[in-house]
């Protein structure tokens, strides 16, 4: 399955415990709970690139599956990861005692995100 293409973010679930949880301030927290980011995703073969466009906050990821990379988080931070893909359809990495699984389902986009008991969802839909 290709991941590519451009993806609006619809609904999110405990972003502001799960953020809380990474150690980002409320300020921010209160700022980045409203609004909508856009995902791009260029998946060509092992090799993906993916753009997080979050208002004036742009993350920039580059990986290619089974091989180290390193990953700038939602919180600014620099993170080395080994993203793979299970089955055709999802694409599962661990870091910093967070597990990040991203799955696609048509033209829906799933990021689940768990750190502890916390469990943050993100649902976007393909534009």
């Amino acid at each position: 399955m290709n991941f590519s293409g451009k993806y609006q973010l619809q609904s999110q679930e405990n972003f502001e415990p799960f953020m809380k949880a990474m150690g980002l301030p409320d300020e921010l927290i209160q700022k980045g709970k409203d609004i909508k980011s856009t995902s791009e995703i260029v998946h060509n073969g092992k090799h993906f690139k993916l753009t997080i466009t979050t208002g004036s906050k742009v993350i920039q990821n580059e990986f290619t599956l089974g091989e180290e990379c390193e990953l700038e988080t939602m919180t600014g931070e620099k993170v080395k990861a080994i993203v793979k893909l299970e089955g055709d359809n999802k694409l599962v990495t661990t870091f910093k005692n967070v597990k990040s699984v991203t799955e696609l389902n048509g033209d829906i986009l799933t990021n689940t995100m768990t750190t502890g008991d916390i469990v943050f969802k993100r649902i976007s839909k393909k534009i």
